[in-house]
């Protein structure tokens, strides 16, 4: 692995909704299979007892390896449930104040679609990282596409590290691989009946 230290690194995004009890050892098989950074808990709804269920499943499998977790849009519930960090689906939003509120050291991660100007705004704002998505074609949203030529830009421009998410291809992947710093997957391994067996295809063009 030391022969490829710049390469990107991996990040995994949770279901929707799922049993804790039937997720945590496919999450364990996964991070036992291959080097992940982070994982988000992308769960949805409000039901702050069932998204607590599924946090502490969650945070004892990463944890565990020294893997950081961050939440979904729960801002409050990042202290209370002893997690790492919060990721704001809508950008650069309430983040300045956040930062100020949560402190340098909790991660703050901002997706910001397809929207350079959206991106630049989180990151001036303090976020740790910014997700362009999706990459690929979802059918989903607006149809808008984060492309290369947005990721090439950001390489080259800002020094905050940028994630490459949504309907990831192995091609995708390879071409990306210069560009970007993480790849996050997640819709693409879930359904599948051995999430790992799907995800090592997707990283191959990056030498895991």
């Amino acid at each position: 692995m030391t022969d490829q230290p710049d390469r990107p690194q991996l990040y995994l995004v949770t279901p929707a909704a799922f049993d804790p009890d039937v997720f945590a050892p496919k999450l364990a098989r996964v991070l036992d299979g291959l080097p992940i950074a982070c994982v988000r808990l992308a769960m949805a709804g409000s039901d702050e007892d069932a998204i607590a269920r599924a946090a502490d499943a969650v945070r004892e499998e990463t944890h565990a390896r020294d893997i950081a977790i961050v939440i979904d849009r729960h801002v409050a519930l990042v202290e209370r449930l002893g997690l790492d960090g919060v990721h704001l689906p809508e950008g650069a939003r309430g983040l300045r104040k956040l930062r100020d509120t949560l402190g340098a050291d909790v991660i703050i991660g901002a997706g910001c679609g397809a929207s350079r100007h959206d991106g630049i705004s989180a990151a001036e704002a303090g976020a740790d990282y910014v997700a362009f998505a999706p990459v690929g074609e979802t059918g989903l949203g607006s149809g808008a596409r984060a492309d290369r030529d947005l990721f090439a830009w950001w390489s080259e421009m800002i020094e905050v590290p940028v994630v490459a998410e949504g309907a990831l291809t192995p091609d995708l992947v390879e071409s990306l691989a210069p560009v970007a710093d993480f790849f996050a997957f997640g819709a693409e391994i879930w359904g599948q009946d051995d999430p790992l067996a799907a995800l090592r295809p997707l990283v191959a063009p990056l030498g895991y």
